[in-house]
């Protein structure tokens, strides 16, 4: 009920996404609706250097949304380092009503729960088992990975959809307004992409 709530809400201020970012927001829509439209799997795989937060939310949030309207898609997420899925980025999802499962390791598998489904989420590189190796899109979610991995094997579209990092904040006092300031940003943008699907 609580990420319900949430998503309700959210749904309320999509317009507040400003046009640059709409703008960005249109190859990933175009993307998507001509997959539609073929009748083909749509598969999105969001990567950031670590896979550790913004990938991470990215791939969850777009779940969520395609999930939410009803679109047949899968995400998933990868970097270009093995890290681990980042407490901070965990608890952001969990705060608005997200349920979670910690695994075991130092770079444990958290099974989300989304209210429609579950997810696997931890940390992978791009050509990791889990991740599709071919006819899938790339979403670039920072700059480092979008200049250091030029070439992602097997990817049909790349799109790049940066996202500021919340780990900046880090062991300051804005850490928990930041990651849920971001998680909620890529939510957004996530529901607004699949409202006009």
């Amino acid at each position: 009920m609580k990420l319900t709530s949430y998503i309700e809400s959210l749904i309320l201020t999509l317009d507040a996404i400003p046009e640059e970012r709409k703008e960005r927001l249109k190859l990933l829509f175009q993307y998507i609706k001509l997959k539609r439209e073929k009748n083909e799997a749509i598969l999105l795989n969001f990567v950031c250097t670590h896979n550790s937060r913004r990938s991470q939310l990215a791939q969850i949030w777009a779940q969520t949304a395609a999930d939410y309207y009803g679109i047949d898609c899968k995400t998933f997420s990868s970097g270009v380092e093995v890290t681990s899925f980042n407490a901070r980025a965990v608890n952001a999802i969990e705060t608005v009503g997200f349920k979670t499962i910690k695994g075991k390791g130092e770079n444990p598998v958290y099974t989300i729960d989304n209210g429609f489904q579950s997810m696997s989420c931890f940390s992978k590189l791009i050509d990791d088992k889990t991740n599709p190796q071919s006819n899938f899109a790339a979403i670039m979610t920072c700059s480092h990975a979008d200049e250091n991995c030029p070439v992602v094997l097997g990817m049909e579209k790349r799109i790049a959809l940066n996202y500021e990092d919340p780990g900046v904040y880090d062991g300051t006092a804005l850490e928990e307004k930041m990651y849920l300031e971001r998680s909620e940003q890529i939510a957004r943008e996530m529901f607004y992409l699949f409202s006009k699907i």
